[in-house]
């Protein structure tokens, strides 16, 4: 799906800023931050402020075109990827991997919580990754 597209199917209207964030998300599946996509989208892009990126982010978030993570007490990172699965944040580097999840969005949906309407869920494990352990490992 292209990122004009992902935008229309989620009622948000196409702009260069949007365009290019949603398209930065889509490419670096690194659940990055305000800054870092600012930080990168900025060089090309002059007129762009911080204050753009949050509140695209914002937009996107709200219409689900995107997931809003707050794994770690100190960013707030953005995904492109709504499927359901969960996130795993390294205590020692930082940086957060996708992990596989039973659950399904139909699952979710079916669930009965009080009578709550359960919209999202979100899992998030926290440890040191494989790659920092094989650091730490003697050889």
């Amino acid at each position: 799906m292209d990122v004009v597209e992902r935008l229309q199917n989620h009622h948000i209207k196409p702009s260069v800023q949007r365009m290019s964030i949603m398209r930065y998300l889509m490419e670096h599946l690194t659940h990055p931050t305000v800054d870092e996509i600012y930080t990168s989208l900025s060089p090309e892009m002059p007129t762009l402020s911080k204050t753009t990126v949050y509140n695209t982010l914002k937009l996107l978030s709200e219409h689900g075109a995107i997931q809003t993570l707050t794994i770690d007490e100190r960013n707030t990172c953005y995904d492109a990827d709504t499927s359901p699965h969960a996130h795993f944040l390294c205590k020692r580097c930082g940086r957060i991997y996708d992990l596989p999840h039973g659950e399904t969005k139909k699952d979710v949906e079916t669930w009965e919580m009080n009578g709550h309407n359960v919209q999202e869920i979100h899992f998030y494990y926290k440890g040191i990754c494989k790659n920092c352990q094989k650091e730490e490992t003697p050889k």
